[in-house]
Parts: structure tokens; C-alpha cells; sequence
């Protein structure tokens, strides 16, 4: 157990410079860069939409169906 806390006791700083060392990078990046970026997003978005609406509209037929054998189970 000491060794344990030991060993966290030398990897907690460590870990904590490393951070701050990736967070104070500079970015360099222009303007198209942020455009192509937002237009990938965009193309994202565009099918992730459609693919809910379809896995929706999926669920509620499944749960219709279930919802019939139930009834006629239970007649």
C-alpha cells in the first residue's frame, strides 16, 4: 500500500506538467482550416438526423408489434 502511494506521489505531478504543457500549445490555424472543419460537422449532422428519425421510427414499429403479440397472447 505504501509503495502504491508512493508511486502516485511521483506519477501526480508528472501528469499534471504534461497537461499544462499540451494546453499552452499555440494554435496556428486559419480561417479555411475553421470553414472545412465546420463544413465536416455539417456533413456529420446531415447524417446523423436521418439516421435518428429512421432508428425512431424503427423502435416504434418493434414496439407495436410486441405491443399486438402481447394482446393476442393475453385473449
Amino acid at each position: 500500500m505504501r509503495a502504491l502511494i508512493t508511486l502516485m506521489g511521483i506519477i501526480a505531478p508528472t501528469t499534471v506538467l504534461a497537461a499544462t504543457e499540451a494546453a499552452a500549445r499555440v494554435d496556428n490555424s486559419g480561417i479555411f482550416v475553421w470553414v472545412f472543419l465546420g463544413f465536416c460537422a455539417l456533413i456529420v449532422v446531415a447524417q446523423v438526423v436521418p439516421a435518428v428519425l429512421l432508428l425512431t421510427g424503427m423502435v416504434k414499429g418493434v414496439v407495436s408489434v410486441v405491443k399486438d403479440e402481447m394482446v393476442t397472447v393475453k385473449n
